[in-house]
């Protein structure tokens, strides 16, 4: 079953994104291209989190500006929440089938950001597009990087506990929700899946799905199709993210962070192997002079011109 889903991943894949020259055929060897794609990926990682470090420190003001933001988010995050809980989540009311999955860490509504990603990166390599598997390989790393930036490091550090539900009504606290937004260092563990106590600080969901969609953005120029489909995709199962909503945004920033220093980075990564990027002809520059004598009635002198 899941042969036939990873096919039609694949066929959905392909047709969305082979409008404008996303898919071009390369006609070396298919393993050289995979081989060479894979490199690339492999030797841009330092470049993908210089990047990242560059975006935050390239302007101090602006990364002050976000972080005063993200601080008053915080503050009405009981607002703010309670308002998702009781007005926006009652009128989002329905799901996507169920796709099971054996990968690890993928639950739920996961699979439809995996697979299509799974799909691309198959389809590429059967008609061995360069493009299609470049684009699988950085949507996979703004994956792995939003893994380990948000439930790894950030949850650990912050270890804020979730907002409960519903968050205005009048039910006593049950451990480890919490209805006060400010409620972090609640250290308990690394946790390395869904859940538990202090992982809700930023949200996982909200950074991996907006990292992917920035990596289809700037690759294929396409605003529409990628957030259309992760920002649909998301709210079919919302009511199961338990965050605040600082969670949600800070995890859509951060994701847009990752998925855009991912894409920059390989790109600069495939320019230094592309020689002929560099290959361009020696031809002499030579500059034909003249010499112009110019009399008016202000001044007599000469006029220069040089011509290339």
């Amino acid at each position: 079953m899941k042969f036939y889903i990873i096919i039609f991943f694949s066929i959905l894949s392909i047709a969305c994104f082979s409008q404008n020259d996303s898919l071009k055929v390369k006609k070396e060897n298919r393993f050289k291209v995979a081989g060479s794609v894979l490199a690339d990926s492999f030797f841009s990682v330092p470049g993908d989190f210089s990047a990242m470090g560059h975006t935050i420190s390239s302007d101090w003001k602006r990364t002050a500006l976000y972080t005063a933001g993200i601080i008053g988010l915080i503050a009405v995050d009981k607002q703010t929440t309670g308002f998702l809980h009781d007005k926006i989540e009652p009128n989002i009311d329905y799901s996507l089938p169920e796709i099971k999955s054996t990968i690890p860490h993928v639950i739920g509504t996961d699979s439809y950001i995996v697979y299509p990603i799974i799909g691309l990166y198959t389809g590429s390599l059967i008609f061995n597009s360069e493009k299609g598997q470049v684009v699988a390989a950085n949507a996979v790393k703004s994956l792995a990087y939003s893994y380990v930036v948000t439930q790894i490091i950030l949850k650990t550090m912050t270890s804020r506990n979730r907002p409960q539900r519903k968050i205005n009504d009048d039910k006593l606290i049950v451990e480890p929700w919490t209805k006060n937004p400010w409620n972090f260092g609640n250290y308990d563990n690394i946790h390395f899946g869904h859940g538990g106590t202090g992982t809700s600080f930023p949200s996982f969901h909200a950074t991996s799905y907006f990292a992917v969609a920035k990596v289809f953005q700037m690759e294929y120029n396409n605003y529409w199709i990628p957030y259309t489909f992760v920002t649909a995709v998301f709210l079919s199962d919302i009511q199961s993210h338990d965050h605040w909503v600082s969670d949600l945004l800070v995890g859509g920033l951060l994701g847009t962070i990752i998925g855009r220093s991912i894409v920059l980075s390989s790109r600069k990564q495939r320019v230094r192997n592309d020689r002929s990027v560099f290959n361009y002809h020696s031809k002499r520059i030579r500059m034909q002079k003249q010499l112009i004598p110019q009399i008016s009635n202000s001044m007599v002198g000469f006029h220069f011109i040089g011509s290339f």
